[in-house]
C-alpha cells in the first residue's frame, strides 16, 4: 500500500477515557477491518490527531475533563467536519437531539448491539468519503441567499429549533421558517440541520481564511 492510499483511506478515532472501552471498540473495529486510533481524553485528540483524514469520530459522552459535549462544541468552532458518533452508557433523549441538531451523525447507547453500532460507523465513514466542494462554488452558493435565508441559515447551524428560529427572527411564523428553510437547503445542496450546519461552518472558515 502507498502513502498515498494509506492516507485516504478510512480511519476511526475512538475517544474515551476508559481504557477498557477502547480497547473493546478497537477490537471490533479491526476484526471489521477498519484501521483506529485511541485517544484517552479530548485534549489529546484535538492535539494529535489529523482532522483531514476521513474516518470518523467515536465519541464518549461522559469524560474527565473536556467531556464530548464540548469537544463537539470546539469542533464545531473550528470548522472541522469530522463525523461523529457518541456513545453514551446512559440513554438520554434530549442530549441525543441536542447532539443531532449540532451535527452527530447519530447517538447510540454503550449497550446497543454490535451491528446498530457498526451501522452507524459505515454510515459516519460514508459521510466523510462525500466529495468535499470547491470553496468558489461553497462562496458562490452562499451569496444566491437572501440575507433573511442567511440569517436563518445561522440560527439553524446554532442548534436552534424552527419556532426558535422565528422567535428570533422577530416573532416570524414557523411556517415561514420552514419555507426559508426550505430554499437554504436547496440552494446550498444540503439535506437537514447537520447538513446546513456543515456548510455554514465551511463557508465561515473560508471567509477566515481569505481575511488572514
Amino acid at each position: 500500500m502507498t502513502p498515498v492510499q494509506k492516507e485516504e483511506s478510512p480511519l476511526i478515532r475512538i475517544v474515551d477515557d476508559e481504557e477498557r472501552m477502547r480497547e473493546s471498540l478497537a477490537f471490533m473495529l479491526r476484526q471489521e477491518g477498519f484501521e483506529c486510533v485511541m485517544y484517552a481524553s479530548a485534549e489529546e485528540f484535538l492535539r494529535m490527531d489529523a482532522p483531514s483524514r476521513p474516518g470518523c469520530l467515536l465519541l464518549d459522552v461522559q469524560m474527565d475533563g473536556m467531556t464530548g459535549l464540548e469537544l463537539q462544541e470546539e469542533m464545531n468552532r473550528r470548522g472541522m467536519t469530522l463525523p461523529v458518533v457518541f456513545l453514551s452508557a446512559h440513554g438520554d433523549l434530549d442530549m441525543a437531539v441536542d447532539t443531532m441538531r449540532r451535527g452527530a451523525c447519530a447517538f447510540i447507547q454503550k449497550t446497543a448491539d454490535r451491528s446498530r453500532l457498526m451501522d452507524a460507523i459505515v454510515s459516519a465513514v460514508e459521510r466523510s468519503a462525500l466529495p468535499s466542494r470547491n470553496p468558489g462554488e461553497e462562496i458562490a452558493r452562499w451569496n444566491s441567499l437572501t440575507e433573511r435565508e442567511r440569517d436563518v441559515a445561522k440560527l439553524i447551524a446554532q442548534g436552534l429549533l424552527n419556532r426558535e428560529v422565528g422567535e428570533r427572527l422577530g416573532g416570524i411564523a414557523v411556517k415561514t421558517v420552514q419555507v426559508h428553510r426550505g430554499e437554504v437547503c436547496r440552494k446550498l445542496g444540503v439535506k437537514g440541520a447537520s447538513g446546513i450546519a456543515k456548510a455554514v461552518r465551511s463557508v465561515e472558515r473560508i471567509l477566515s481564511e481569505k481575511q488572514e
